[in-house]
């Protein structure tokens, strides 16, 4: 099993789109896959037409009252399950804060899913705090949703250094370009000097485009509605290259 989490600093760069899309790719293609959706806002729940609700909430859950086996929803894809997000996890700092060892909470809790799930991806909610490094510590990769534009490329910045000064040496963080719109000359500029100082971005540009805007209009993946588009080749190069970063046994 690997977990990989859509993560930024930044909110509105993309996370919750990719998370669903690559979730959806990898179901599509035989893995048992999970996603789970950790903001409170509850984007990847609404988009999977499930109502964000956990019973109990995140003091239940994290006091180990409820598995999570148990709260886990099918989806209406094949190979694709949604853990749904609560209200209540606004206040996940502050339950972790509680138990000892706070960061490694959430990494017990999904280690007893390893016989179930191939991949499970984890949906972030924008911030530092100790809910991140819980889930910096739970995740075999960070994905980073990078737009073009230079407060997006700081936040970037920020979290390389967060992850060094911790010592998060076993973190694999892979950014990539998310809501790119080659039109604009300031996006090509930053992608092409970025592209030549950053070995470890990928090469797969999600474009700005109006077709993932709908997701939350049709509350599906975006495979779920259209068969082809620029939009859907993206995200699917992206898949490629993840799987060859994680592991070639994939």
């Amino acid at each position: 099993m690997k977990v990989l989490a859509l993560y930024s600093i930044k909110g509105g760069v993309g996370k919750t789109a990719s998370a669903v899309n690559l979730a959806f790719i990898a179901a599509r293609n035989g893995y048992r896959t999970l996603v789970w959706d950790l903001d409170p806002q509850g984007a990847s729940s609404y988009y999977f037409r499930i109502k964000p609700k956990v019973k109990g909430g995140s003091k239940d859950l994290i006091a180990g009252k409820r598995d999570l086996d148990g709260l886990i929803k099918g989806t209406d894809f094949e190979n694709l399950d949604l853990l749904p997000s609560d209200f209540s996890f606004r206040n996940l700092d502050l339950v972790l804060d509680d138990k000892k060892k706070p960061t490694r909470q959430l990494k017990k809790l999904l280690k007893p899913l390893a016989e179930e799930y191939d991949f499970i991806f984890l949906d972030c909610p924008p911030n530092i705090s100790l809910l991140s490094e819980a889930v910096f510590e739970a995740s075999d990769i960070l994905l980073s949703p990078v737009i073009p534009t230079t407060l997006s490329l700081r936040t970037l910045d920020q979290l390389k250094k967060f992850i060094e000064d911790n010592k998060l040496n076993k973190l694999i963080l892979i950014p990539f370009f998310s809501m790119a719109d080659r039109r604009k000359k300031m996006h090509r500029e930053i992608m092409q000097n970025m592209i030549a100082g950053n070995p470890d971005l990928l090469n797969a540009v999600i474009p700005y485009a109006s077709d993932i805007e709908r997701m939350g209009m049709e509350r599906m993946p975006l495979g779920g509605y259209i068969h082809k588009s620029r939009s859907t080749e993206a995200y699917n190069e992206l898949w490629q290259e993840i799987l060859a970063r994680i592991n070639p046994q994939f």
